[in-house]
């Protein structure tokens, strides 16, 4: 169990082949994203000089996503981030996409929990508010430039009413991540 804790270290040769040290062979970017969608962390070093490359590689991950029509990054949040690195506001960024996807990452995780095992064609617990706050995040992500994600108005006036106490709850989260933030960069 410790050792899954500890970073799976990667080895780049002078021919940029990467060397995987835990199996002895050699693996592709595709293979190293998969270690990363299992939940295993990464660590990419050059054999030659000892620097660290993870970052170089998951941006490169990323991009073959991103070309091949993954996309998870829409250009409004792609236009965003090139913005941060020419001016102040890239300080609080990192810290604010850390918290974002951390709370993102739990919310996913809890509504798997409540899942325990269903029918995925079933409407899925909590749903409705995953729904929420992702589009609140994108919301915060693009300046409100994105479209809603939730669908169709409900009619249901009970239905709405627990959206909308979703929502501001959401809201209230994102105001204190906000105001963390800001305390942040003083």
């Amino acid at each position: 169990m410790a050792e899954d804790k500890k970073p799976l270290l990667i080895k780049r040769y002078a021919s940029r082949r990467l060397y995987n040290t835990e199996t002895s062979d050699y693996v592709t970017l595709e293979d190293i994203a998969g270690f990363i969608r299992d939940g295993r962390e990464v660590q990419i070093v050059d054999l030659k000089s000892g620097d660290d490359l993870t970052r170089q590689y998951l941006l490169q991950i990323i991009a073959d996503h991103e070309s091949r029509g993954d996309n998870v990054l829409p250009v409004n949040v792609l236009t965003d981030l090139v913005r941060t690195y020419s001016n102040q506001a890239g300080s609080v960024v990192p810290q604010f996409l850390q918290m974002s996807f951390d709370m993102l990452r739990d919310g996913q995780s809890k509504m798997m929990e409540n899942m325990g095992i269903v029918n995925p064609m079933a409407k899925m617990p909590g749903f409705d508010a995953m729904q929420a706050q992702q589009e609140a995040f994108m919301k915060a992500m693009t300046g409100g430039l994105t479209k809603s994600w939730s669908g169709p108005a409900p009619e249901d006036d009970s239905e709405k009413s627990a959206e909308d106490a979703g929502l501001d709850a959401i809201k209230k989260q994102l105001a204190d991540l906000q105001a963390k933030l800001s305390k942040m960069s003083k």
